[in-house]
């Protein structure tokens, strides 16, 4: 039976600022999926060192760009989503309308990479919520009586530069600036903002942004794993979720957004005339033949239909209301990777990309982030890779919804919940522990279609700002239940995150969690 009653959850409030990538579109496609989990304020298109609109009375030439009238990718996007829109709601009642969607769509800074110096509708819409963010008291409280709508966090994502955020940044440093409560109104921003990218794709981050907003998080959270190379990082066994057959069967051919996703060999490319970088919709021909014919083959070709790219999406995975709250906090771990600090940038974290974008040279160094597997091994990106197969599941089944107009005819996701949270879905649990203490922790789990959901408990010794390098032992019984003992040698402010996986058994299987902290005192 339907489930009338969604879990209770802060959905976090965010901006999405995006250049015409193809990796883009496929990013934008995921986002919709999960439109009922995240609370948009906003659709920008936005420049990047990759791709800029130009502006000829300035004398600035187009670079990548999609020609003048042509469809642009959020749009693209929202046209796919409101064919399928009310099949979504029978899922979800929370995804929004095409035409909610469409009114917070925005052209922001695309004249050129890191041109910031030109007020656009995109950057005046970031300025507005930053605006309403410095103008609201903390501890002030909305007409419901629950928080205030802007003192909640804010995340505003770069999937491609970052000049349209600058340019809200600096609107707002202007227009409040001189005021004699600046310090305060700044120190709100500085609080309850969160900025999160795909690398650095233009210069504004350095130039402008770190200079004047010192102690605004950045969240660097660029991987293989998402993007064009994640081949050299999936595990074999996880290989075939970006195969051919797979997309096939459970993207391309998933109505209107399916068809919309970009695979290779498709036919379609990002902006017209000829693009040296964009061969990905050629088909059947050979590496030879491509740079014979003009074509710079920096990524080794995949049969048609197989998985191009989405290197954007772990900007918003990190925010998925799936149990893990990893959006709390840039080193706990979750859907979008894993980021530590950065060891040179202040108020920065980093998943440590240490893949170039074309053309760019970076020196090689060891990785930041290390997760280690079951059986001891560091594998390349693990911190992201190890969500792989239940993330590609649940897209899967997202695209089922937007085909399924009966909720009973799909698969829904689990309810995790552990005993003593205060809280379901993101609330999660904390307690203060002692070495040596020897603790158990419970867990529960529904389905709202009724599928068994398989339990485990497991340890997450990397996870977290103050991590205990030391594995408890952990009992497990299979059915939720976990006898946790705390390593004898724990330090006291060393903190313990253990996570409780629930899987259920409808098809294809989906994944929800909740996180114990435990701080050893």
């Amino acid at each position: 039976m339907r489930k009338e009653a969604f879990p209770r959850t802060d959905r976090p409030r965010t901006v999405i600022t995006t250049d015409p990538e193809l990796d883009d579109l496929n990013s934008m496609i995921r986002l919709l999926t999960h439109a009922a989990e995240l609370d948009i304020r906003g659709l920008v298109y936005a420049g990047s060192q990759c791709h800029s609109a130009g502006d000829p009375g300035r004398g600035i030439e187009p670079h990548r760009w999609p020609p003048a009238g042509a469809v642009l990718h959020i749009d693209e996007a929202i046209d796919a989503y409101e064919q399928v829109e009310e099949t979504l709601r029978v899922h979800d009642p929370r995804f929004p309308t095409a035409a909610r969607l469409r009114s917070l769509v925005r052209m922001g800074n695309i004249a050129a990479a890191g041109e910031m110096d030109e007020v656009t509708p995109g950057s005046s819409l970031i300025a507005d919520l930053l605006r309403q963010i410095a103008l609201t008291p903390d501890g002030a409280v909305g007409p419901d009586g629950e928080a205030a709508d802007a003192t909640r966090p804010l995340f505003i994502q770069a999937w491609g530069g970052v000049s349209t955020i600058a340019r809200a940044l600096r609107t707002v440093a202007e227009e409040l600036g001189d005021r004699g409560d600046w310090p305060a109104l700044r120190r709100r921003i500085v609080d309850r903002v969160v900025i999160t990218s795909f690398g650095e794709q233009d210069s504004a981050l350095s130039a402008y942004i770190r200079p004047a907003w010192p102690g605004l998080e950045h969240r660097e959270v660029a991987t293989m794993t998402w993007g064009y190379l994640t081949r050299a990082v999936l595990s074999p066994r996880d290989a075939e979720l970006v195969g051919p057959e797979w997309m096939r069967r459970n993207v391309s051919s998933r109505g209107p957004l399916g068809a919309a996703y970009r695979v290779w060999g498709d036919g379609r490319q990002m902006a017209a005339g000829f693009d040296d970088e964009d061969y990905f919709g050629v088909s059947g021909a050979t590496p030879q033949e491509l740079a014979a014919a003009g074509y710079t083959v920096w990524c080794p070709l995949q049969p048609d239909g197989a998985f191009i790219s989405e290197g954007d999406s772990s900007n918003f995975a990190l925010l998925v209301p799936n149990g893990l709250g990893s959006w709390q906090d840039a080193t706990f771990g979750g859907w979008g990777g894993r980021q530590v600090p950065h060891p040179e940038l202040a108020d920065a974290f980093t998943s440590d990309m240490r893949l170039s974008l074309p053309g760019a040279q970076q020196p090689e160094r060891p990785p930041l982030v290390v997760d280690r597997a079951a059986d001891g091994s560091a594998p390349e990106e693990y911190h992201q890779t190890r969500w792989w197969r239940a993330l590609q599941n649940e897209f899967a089944a997202r695209l089922a919804w937007s085909v399924t107009p009966r909720y009973e005819d799909a698969n829904h996701p689990p309810l995790v919940l552990l005993a003593g949270a205060p809280a379901a879905v993101e609330g999660g649990l904390a307690r203060d522990v002692r070495p040596g203490e020897v603790l158990t922790l419970t867990a529960t789990a529904t389905d709202p279609d009724g599928d068994d959901v398989l339990l485990r408990w497991w340890a997450y010794p990397e996870a977290g700002p103050a991590p205990c390098p030391l594995v408890p032992r952990l009992e497990d019984d299979g059915a939720g239940t976990v006898v946790v003992t705390v390593p004898a040698r724990a330090e006291a402010g060393q903190q313990i995150h253990l996570v409780v996986e629930g899987t259920d058994t409808g098809s294809p299987a989906l994944t929800r969690y909740q996180r114990v902290v435990l701080t050893v005192v």
